[in-house]
């Protein structure tokens, strides 16, 4: 997928796709475990990133 089709998620949206609360994904964007950027104001997540997030935490629980 290239980055101009890329699927951008909001806070919310993240929110609901990893089960956690907004200071959670704050506190993921904050230590760039969750990379993100800003347009404008508002605060965009690629779905990509997500779901390498997420294949992250099963291989470390592994």
């Amino acid at each position: 997928m290239t980055t101009a089709t890329a699927e951008l998620l909001t806070v919310p949206e993240v929110m609901t796709r990893l089960k956690v609360g907004r200071s959670k994904v704050y506190d993921l964007i904050r230590t760039h475990r969750l990379p993100s950027f800003t347009i404008g104001r508002a605060r965009r997540i690629p779905a990509d990133a997500v779901q390498d997030f997420i294949r992250e935490q099963m291989a470390e629980a592994a």
